[in-house]
């Protein structure tokens, strides 16, 4: 008796089908229940569908810094935008650059997109500065002669250091305190706030000489305001200046060089305004390493906790040994983004590296003002360009008819394949059905793991997958039938169409996927969504062929309804123009041929 020779199973066999449809089985049951669990049962939807809003930032050229805009700062501009943004949990937002030297911030509409929003238009850099002078925020105030100048100022008398001095304890009964942990006695006053935090004592006396006044004349002699024309012009615009207003209030001391001296306006109470004179910054946002909001586990009370860097803990130690020698209000340093003053604590003995800010906070004013310390020092100032809201009705819209246009697709496709393979268009739907299932939990999935949003080209991606998905059935059914025509039975034709079909479908998807993966490279923005979504389907397409439609084939193919070549199955042998089958044939030329025999 002969043995059996190897390798004689049925061409590309698969003896096991069972096997493939178990492991798609377990990996949908995982996908679906990870959804779940997840909490995610739904895709993220992309602004276009959701709503939100579109800003169009355009960076400026700086003065003294023409080759400022390139793409190395535009790079660093978008990561810290996205972080500052991020950081306040809208994960959803996406922040890209659009040509030279604009920069497209996207923000979905949902929890903390209007905070973002606000956020995101404050993004020129952030210092830290001296208070001069500070008063209530309306016109026509005169500069109060005690206050600090920028240059060759005078000692301010003792009558107007008392007013300033007085004014300042108002503001420190209601005001903000740095201290250190465990040092409630060292502390700085800020309007209705306060920094508290590491505290060094600076034991050389030259902090105190260094914070004297420069000025060649006496006291007597510089009391002039108009001595210096750079004070006298200060003074000017600080008499001038109505933080009221909000254009100019937005326009004080923005465009002002580091190391000028500018008039800002800063606000604790919503609806009441300080104007300020500011020295020069000795402290950029780019020295805070890490700022945050945070409750004291001590008080109970929203602080911000600030730490700076190496290079800025000197810096600001050197800033408050030196103001912890002044008298209010010059002890006060005001911490400024886009010339407004968003905070001015006073100190009282010098910070090192970490410090809080602690006072009048709640959680949203504290986590914002830690999102600005954090991620407010770019490289480029920007103005906005423009803003388009995308409506919610508008985005819904949008969706409906995204979905609209692929259900007549998905109808169209099931016509043609019940019209023309009948029976087997079942299996076609069963398989665009778990391929409908597997995209669907990837997808929804996606979103919380690597921010992935639904948009419209996304959606546009998944309706043409439809036709990809269907295409490699068709290749598969039609080696079938081919081999149907050849005179084979359904089991053996089953199983030698599959190896062709098998490289006609990789090749075919695999061209797609390059596509796909090209297009995502080269491009930016919503049409990433589109090439994203066809790579994806392009994947599961394969998944779905090899895992699915060939084990079920091979089944059903063990059923009378197909075997028999039902005139429904799709397989009839008659209609499709048979030959004789080839074992039949073989046997009538061995009876007639004596030389074979």
């Amino acid at each position: 008796m002969a043995a059996p020779k190897k390798g004689r199973g049925p061409a590309g066999g698969q003896s096991r089908p069972g096997r493939a449809l178990v492991l798609i089985l377990i990996a949908m049951v995982a996908l679906t229940g990870g959804m779940f669990l997840s909490g995610h049962t739904t895709p993220r939807l992309g602004i276009d569908l959701a709503g939100g809003t579109s800003i169009t930032l355009e960076a400026k050229s700086q003065p003294g810094k023409p080759d400022a805009i390139n793409p190395t700062n535009m790079n660093t501009a978008v990561g810290i935008i996205e972080r500052r943004v991020n950081g306040l949990g809208v994960s959803e937002a996406e922040v890209q650059t659009q040509g030279e030297k604009n920069i497209i911030v996207n923000i979905p509409k949902g929890t903390n997109s209007e905070q973002a929003r606000e956020q995101v238009g404050t993004t020129a850099q952030l210092y830290f500065r001296p208070v001069l002078t500070v008063q209530a925020g309306g016109p026509g105030e005169p500069v109060p002669t005690g206050s600090a100048k920028p240059s060759g100022s005078a000692t301010p008398s003792a009558e107007e250091s008392a007013k300033a001095g007085d004014k300042a304890k108002g503001d420190e009964a209601k005001g903000d305190e740095a201290t250190s942990p465990g040092s409630p006695s060292a502390s700085a006053t800020t309007q209705g706030r306060a920094v508290t935090g590491a505290l060094k004592k600076d034991p050389t006396p030259s902090a105190t000489d260094s914070a004297k006044p420069k000025s060649s004349k006496s006291p007597d002699a510089s009391a002039t305001p108009s001595a210096d024309p750079a004070t006298a012009k200060l003074q000017e615009q600080f008499a001038k200046l109505d933080c009221t207003d909000p254009k100019q209030r937005t326009d004080a001391g923005k465009d002002a060089k580091p190391t000028d001296s500018i008039v800002a306006c800063g606000s604790n109470t919503p609806g009441q305004y300080e104007k300020y004179v500011l020295g020069p910054a000795e402290v950029s946002g780019a020295d805070v390493d890490d700022a945050q909001g945070a409750i004291d586990q001590t008080t109970g009370e929203w602080i911000v906790s600030m730490e700076f860097t190496s290079g800025g803990a000197k810096k600001f130690q050197s800033i408050t040994s030196r103001l912890s020698q002044q008298q209010p209000p010059m002890n006060q340093f005001a911490i400024v983004l886009d010339g407004e003053v968003v905070s001015a604590p006073s100190v009282r003995t010098a910070l090192s590296k970490n410090a809080q800010i602690s006072g009048s906070f709640d959680q949203q004013s504290a986590e914002d003002l830690g999102n600005i310390l954090s991620y407010g020092a770019l490289p480029l100032t920007f103005d906005e360009a423009s803003v388009t809201t995308v409506t919610a009705a508008l985005g819904g819209e949008q969706l409906q008819a995204g979905l609209i246009a692929g259900a007549i697709g998905l109808a169209l496709v099931v016509i043609y394949l019940v019209a023309y393979y009948r029976g087997l268009a079942f299996i076609a739907l069963l398989s665009l059905l778990v391929s409908g299932i597997l995209t669907y939990t990837i997808m929804a999935l996606l979103g919380p793991a690597i921010g992935f949003a639904l948009n419209l080209p996304a959606v546009c991606g998944a309706i043409v997958a439809i036709g990809i998905t269907a295409d490699s059935f068709i290749v598969y059914f039609e080696r079938v039938r081919d081999e149907i025509r050849e005179g084979r039975t359904l089991r053996p034709a089953i199983e030698r169409a599959w190896p062709r079909a098998r490289r006609t479908i990789l090749v075919s998807d695999f061209v797609s996927f390059l596509a796909a993966a090209v297009l995502f490279l080269v491009t930016v923005g919503k049409v990433q969504g589109f090439a994203f979504t066809l790579g994806l389907t392009t994947l599961l397409d394969v998944v779905v062929v090899f895992l699915f439609t060939k084990p079920v084939m091979t089944l059903m193919g063990r059923t009378k309804f197909f075997s028999s070549g039902n005139p429904w199955s799709g397989l009839d042998p008659k209609r499709l123009g048979a030959k004789p089958p080839l074992r039949r044939s073989r046997r009538a030329n061995a009876s007639t041929d004596p030389k074979e025999a």
